[in-house]
């Protein structure tokens, strides 16, 4: 889904989203998507790395955190019958891996290009992981 489409659907759902920012949910929701295509993508271009071996705890943090993600983005875009509690371990659960994803990028950013731009995802993910936590309060 794309980010337009994100608000779109959220604006068109039938009943009150019970006071949760739309705007927020929408950025998070996009946001954990595109965290876990780039974590996807970034474990596949670690496998291609001549240095492969010396990167086997990156690709499984990548591929843990893209899991994580993609299913915080499904839970996030599902309203009926709304569970706070589980949104806020869901939401918990990704900005967790997403911090570890990104401290694990970072240490091969300077060597390679995919692991930067991960990194800087991952911590797009958990910010606004974060702040959508923090407003549920």
């Amino acid at each position: 889904m794309t980010h337009g489409s994100t608000h779109k659907m959220l604006d068109a759902y039938p009943k009150d989203l019970g006071g949760i920012d739309q705007h927020m949910l929408a950025e998070c929701i996009a946001a954990c998507f595109d965290c876990s295509q780039a974590c996807t993508a970034c474990a596949d271009a670690c496998l291609g790395e001549d240095m492969v071996a010396e990167l086997t705890k990156c690709i499984r943090t990548d591929l843990d955190c893209a899991d994580i993600c993609a299913v915080t983005a499904n839970v996030l875009s599902r309203h009926t019958a709304f569970d706070a509690n589980v949104t806020r371990a869901v939401l918990q659960a990704c900005a967790t891996a997403c911090k570890a994803c990104a401290e694990e990028c970072e240490q091969h950013a300077g060597m390679h290009e995919h692991c930067r731009l991960c990194a800087e995802a991952c911590r797009r993910c958990e910010k606004a992981c974060n702040d959508l936590l923090s407003s549920l309060g």
